[in-house]
């Protein structure tokens, strides 16, 4: 046993080369930590591959497999002709987007009755100069596309809309579990547009208003009236 540790200390072992799926580990953390310290947020496409090489100093088939590797993890997703989006901040986040993905439209917005109306609430009494702000410039560009024509900027902004209303209620975990809704709630709106071209801009105008005003109470009513109105529109399930 002595003589093998003296031997060892006379030959020591030959450091290993860094193996390709070590660095491929690398670069997925880095991406990851890209994601999630908010520099690529949810919604945001990420850079394109070419760019990502460039970024990280690495080849492209080590670039392409660390970005699978977060599709996989269901923090990442590709849309044909697009590009690549985050879609959630954490493998949590990403394995609830993928159970929200196939959610009747009727649940997802009775879960947002819950959420949106609490985090209004949270918002009015938290938010700051930035996040008023940035719910000005948000409710300013919701109400510059045509709703019946399901403009994609339009309903961009709708989305980032309420999810600057989360923002605002300075709670970390709120957000992380927000995002990891968010696909499914643009995929709503996106289904709403064709059944409906009413957009709601006086109901999003005041709840605006009234977080910005510190006025929890009316942020809240306003919430759930604006939500309540649309879960009004499917039809309820009734249980035998």
């Amino acid at each position: 046993m002595i003589g093998a540790m003296i031997c060892e200390q006379r030959y020591p072992r030959a450091v290993q080369p860094v193996r390709r799926t070590s660095l491929i580990a690398q670069v997925t953390e880095a991406l990851r930590a890209e994601i999630r310290e908010g520099r690529w947020p949810v919604g945001q496409r990420i850079p394109t591959e070419p760019e990502l090489t460039e970024l990280t100093g690495t080849g492209r088939n080590t670039v392409r497999e660390a970005v699978q590797a977060l599709v996989h993890a269901g923090m990442l997703e590709r849309r044909q002709g697009s590009g690549t989006y985050v879609i959630a901040t954490s493998e949590v986040g990403g394995t609830l987007a993928k159970y929200f993905a196939d959610a009747q439209e009727r649940d997802v917005l009775e879960l947002r009755l819950a959420l949106d109306t609490t985090a209004a609430g949270l918002a009015a009494q938290r938010r700051d100069d930035a996040d008023i702000a940035t719910l000005r410039r948000l409710l300013a560009e919701r109400g510059e596309g045509g709703w019946a024509n399901a403009d994609p900027a339009m309903i961009a902004a709708d989305v980032e809309l309420h999810r600057a209303i989360v923002v605002a209620s300075h709670n970390a975990v709120y957000l992380e579990f927000y995002d990891s809704l968010l696909p499914a709630i643009e995929q709503v709106i996106h289904a709403r547009t064709a059944k409906s071209d009413d957009s709601y801009d006086t109901e999003h105008a005041e709840l605006v208003q009234a977080v910005i005003d510190g006025d929890a109470d009316k942020a809240m009513r306003a919430t759930h009236c604006f939500l309540g109105s649309l879960i009004a529109e499917y039809p309820d399930r009734k249980t035998t």
